[in-house]
């Protein structure tokens, strides 16, 4: 918007909206005058939604998952299988692994992978977390499902060194997701199999 906008209020709006990732300020104008045009209820429980949101999601205290409660749904899940782990960069893998409904075991979000060009080292990674799920005994097998990108290669790597000493298995997802893809963007189906067809992992 420009500096001509008839309400400062809008303008503010608009600049909110317009730091979300990947809207700009055409977007977030088109989006805050979806709004005006909704009723004061519907606006107030799209805002009320966003501050619960904010002020009452927690990270699972097991895999650091999004989680309502300390421990998240998948954790305290009976029907899952404990001694499988699935290690993932971020929230947003776990949630496209589980829409593939192919994997029953449980994740563990490192919070990122390791890349010096952007200052992240090991100690920035929940990595000492995963160590000690596995010290705690239980975990048969840690599926390293990472991007196969440049800095998730270095991880996996990493983690595999770190591995290794336990009498566990350490497997990969199957190469159907391409070189340098981001895993959240793969298809369903495409990452469904992966999991499914894991190879052991070899340096």
């Amino acid at each position: 918007m420009d500096n001509q906008s008839s309400s400062i209020l809008l303008e503010n709006a608009v600049k909110e909206f317009s730091k979300l990732p990947g809207i700009g300020k055409k977007t977030s104008l088109r989006l805050v005058l979806h709004l005006l045009r909704q009723s004061r209820e519907d606006v107030e429980r799209f805002g009320n939604a966003l501050i619960d949101l904010r002020n009452g999601i927690q990270y699972c205290k097991v895999c650091r998952n999004i989680s309502d409660s300390e421990i998240c749904g998948i954790c305290s899940d009976e029907r899952r299988d404990p001694s499988l782990i699935c290690v993932v960069e971020s929230i947003n893998e776990v949630i496209s692994i589980e829409n593939t409904q192919q994997f029953h075991g449980l994740y563990h979000v490192l919070g990122g992978v390791i890349s010096p060009m952007d200052g992240v080292g090991p100690s920035d990674l929940a990595i000492d977390e995963l160590l000690a799920r596995i010290e705690a005994g239980g975990v048969k097998e840690v599926i390293l499902a990472l991007s196969p990108t440049m800095e998730g290669d270095t991880t996996n790597f990493y983690l595999y060194k770190k591995l290794s000493k336990y009498e566990i298995d350490i497997s990969t997802i199957a190469r159907g997701v391409s070189i340098g893809d981001e895993l959240e963007y793969a298809d369903e189906m495409t990452l469904g199999r992966s999991i499914v067809n894991r190879t052991p992992y070899k340096m």
